[in-house]
């Protein structure tokens, strides 16, 4: 049913639990497996120490996740990106094409927050062109 996953991981501990569900999901369908990190800093040039730090802390999310995808016996590409995650996500998923799912994390805000910056997991299950997991 689902032939390539995308898993967006960042490093939360809801992200964790998307993360786990998702390689479940993928040993049990034998699923070409994806997760993406996205960086919202924009690093210029003279951000080197800014740049070595998201360097990092994606070594370390990916070194984690491998080894839990190994676990599964699943293979795992990475991906870093840099923008805004919702777009950063969904461009991902249109540029990259053929994804049958997205698994997220879901961590809850107050409503003043929603109401100013809205939430990620909305936007993701509005604008992502395949199917959307939200994983509590």
């Amino acid at each position: 049913m689902y032939e390539k996953i995308l898993i967006a991981n960042n490093g939360s501990e809801a992200a964790s639990k998307a993360l786990a569900d998702a390689l479940r999901l993928a040993q049990v369908h034998q699923s070409e497996v994806h997760m993406i990190y996205v960086e919202e800093n924009v690093l210029t040039p003279q951000a080197s120490g800014e740049k070595k730090t998201v360097d990092r802390k994606f070594a370390e999310l990916v070194a984690q996740a491998e080894e839990e995808a190994k676990s599964y016996r699943v293979k795992l590409m990475s991906h870093l990106v840099v923008g805004r995650p919702g777009p950063a996500i969904v461009d991902f998923l249109v540029s990259r094409g053929g994804f049958d799912l997205l698994v997220i994390g879901f961590k809850g805000h107050t409503d003043l927050y929603h109401r100013i910056l809205g939430k990620t997991a909305d936007r993701l299950l509005e604008f992502a062109p395949c199917a959307v997991l939200v994983v509590k």
